[in-house]
């Protein structure tokens, strides 16, 4: 079956209100009804628990409790580099911005001014740059680290749909990434401006970041910006690398951009290689 063929249904579910449903679900505290449907997960996924701050699987009251659980302190150390890998996950595609246009899948590509909300200025600061979009499966830790050190700008909500984001959906439906609904969050660091876009799914319930907390819902249908430099009147946010920046609640997508001539991609990177958050993404060609 082809990729299109196998994500004709995904048109016609009526993903918001699955994704709703979903979120009310995974926020509700049932006790033992809450603890089997973990251990289930647990086992259906392969989720390492040893590594989990945590390991006790009935401890935990709601399944997003369980979901964003933190790991335990040295789990993912910190490799010697400029730019650190943010997440656990697998790579989905990275490398070299062609003018506007983000590599997706073989036939599929969109533009940076489309991932970003329509803004061609903030675009722009990207034209002939690099990107690495990061897969989250349900099995992996779903909390977002800092690449590098960055100041937080701007955070825009962009509403959008709700297709689901794994491999086949990537290849089949096109310009998902700047389709489904996400939150981009614009950065300066020693290394330039880059953003950070966090891409919600079918079944994603939310998206949340330790400045704001949680973003969505609601789901207001109109794109929502934030400032935090000197015009917006929000307290600053400095982030270490390293440093949590944010969290799903279920899996999904994180796009990157940087500017052209800022990085060199860990030459160990590759489409769908695994990936762990603390490991070398790359080092800074300036």
């Amino acid at each position: 079956m082809s990729d299109r063929l196998a994500v004709l249904p995904q048109y016609l579910l009526p993903k918001q209100a699955l994704t709703i449903l979903a979120g009310k679900l995974a926020s509700a505290e049932a006790g033992s009804l809450t603890t089997s449907v973990i251990r289930w997960f647990v086992g259906r996924y392969g989720v390492n628990m040893d590594e989990a701050a945590n390991p006790d699987i009935a401890s935990y009251k709601s399944f997003n409790e369980f979901f964003t659980r933190p790991l335990k302190a040295g789990a993912r150390p910190q490799a010697e580099a400029h730019f650190l890998c943010p997440v656990d996950g697998a790579i989905s595609q990275f490398g070299p911005i062609e003018r506007d246009q983000i590599f997706q899948a073989k036939g599929h590509s969109y533009s940076t001014t489309a991932l970003v909300g329509g803004d061609r200025e903030l675009a722009a600061q990207f034209q002939d740059g690099a990107f690495a979009t990061l897969y989250l499966s349900p099995r992996d830790y779903h909390r977002i680290h800092m690449p590098c050190d960055g100041r937080l700008t701007r955070m825009i909500y962009v509403p959008g749909e709700l297709f689901s984001v794994n491999p086949t959906t990537a290849r089949g439906v096109p310009g998902l990434f700047a389709r489904n609904e996400r939150v981009v969050c614009v950065f300066e660091s020693a290394f330039g401006p880059f953003v950070l876009t966090l891409v919600g799914a079918t079944i994603v319930g939310s998206m949340a970041t330790v400045w704001h907390g949680l973003i969505n819902p609601p789901r207001p249908g109109v794109i929502r910006e934030w400032r935090y430099d000197t015009a917006g009147g929000n307290a600053a946010v400095n982030l270490k690398k390293g440093q949590e920046m944010g969290r799903f609640l279920l899996g999904s997508t994180v796009v990157m951009l940087f500017p052209k001539n800022t990085l060199a991609f860990n030459p160990d990177w590759a489409p769908a290689r695994a990936i762990r958050m603390g490991e070398a993404m790359g080092s800074a060609t300036a």
